[in-house]
């Protein structure tokens, strides 16, 4: 996992320099970080199975930038009329040209749930989540020691921020259920060899027990692979690459969401 190793590496590092530059007091006094959250586990749920997080994503390390128009106010705008329930939003820097900003963005621009999507390997980052507007974060297994994952699990719930746990495989979603997990995210993507099978959702969604919202992640670029994941047993997907690279991701959402 060379890459992911450093992605998380170079986290860690930056984690270190952006505490010193704003202490955890700091985040507090913002005035996001005093509002009401939005619930996105729990809008995907009225949703099932029709739910989407449709995502913010400027570039990524596998494809490189994916869009160069980036007005992040108007994308959201954009999806939450053709009816997504959620926002994800690419936070990391670095690998992914995204920023905190775009979070916030994102959240004042419309009245949807957003998660921020990077690697979170502190509790710092949870203050910063939930100081810049976020309603949900992203812990990815590949990323985390089963340990580190579920005290930052616990962190992130006290803080009153849902929590998408992403896994790939049997011991990444074992964990992830031992932990408490209660809203998986089920990537097609190996974060090894970035290779995409969408029978990573068929095969893992079976063994979620009941009470537990599963999220089909990567390699959804289709309606066929929406019914494809619903009928595996996902009951939201989440969507990135497939709707950035159109003229008008607002539209390739709502021609996905005119199907039955």
């Amino acid at each position: 996992m060379a890459m992911l190793d450093t992605i998380v590496a170079h986290k860690r590092a930056e984690v270190g320099a952006r505490r010193r530059a704003v202490p955890p007091e700091a985040l507090r006094d913002r005035p996001l970080h005093a509002e009401p959250r939005r619930g996105m586990r729990a809008a995907l749920a009225r949703n099932v199975p029709r739910g989407v997080i449709a995502e913010l994503k400027r570039a990524s390390p596998s494809r490189g930038t994916i869009r160069t128009d980036y007005d992040v106010p108007a994308l959201a705008r954009a999806y939450a009329a053709a009816g997504a329930t959620a926002l994800s939003v690419l936070t990391d820097e670095r690998f992914f040209h995204g920023a905190l900003e775009h979070l916030a963005a994102a959240r004042a621009a419309t009245a949807l749930p957003c998660l921020r999507k990077d690697f979170l390997v502190d509790p710092y980052q949870v203050e910063e989540a939930r100081a810049w507007g976020a309603d949900a974060v992203l812990l990815i297994a590949a990323a985390l020691a089963p340990e580190e994952g579920a005290s930052l699990l616990a962190v992130a719930a006290e803080s009153g921020l849902d929590v998408l746990v992403e896994v790939h495989g049997e011991a990444e979603l074992a964990w992830a259920l031992a932990a408490g997990a209660t809203f998986v995210g089920i990537n097609n993507r190996d974060l090894a060899t970035f290779a995409v099978s969408l029978d990573t959702t068929e095969r893992l969604a079976g063994l979620v027990p009941g009470g537990v919202l599963v999220v089909a992640e990567s390699g959804i670029r289709s309606r066929a692979d929406v019914e494809r994941m619903r009928r595996g047993g996902a009951h939201a997907v989440l969507v990135g690459e497939a709707f950035m690279e159109r003229p008008d991701p607002g539209a390739a959402l709502a021609e996905w969401l005119a199907c039955p």
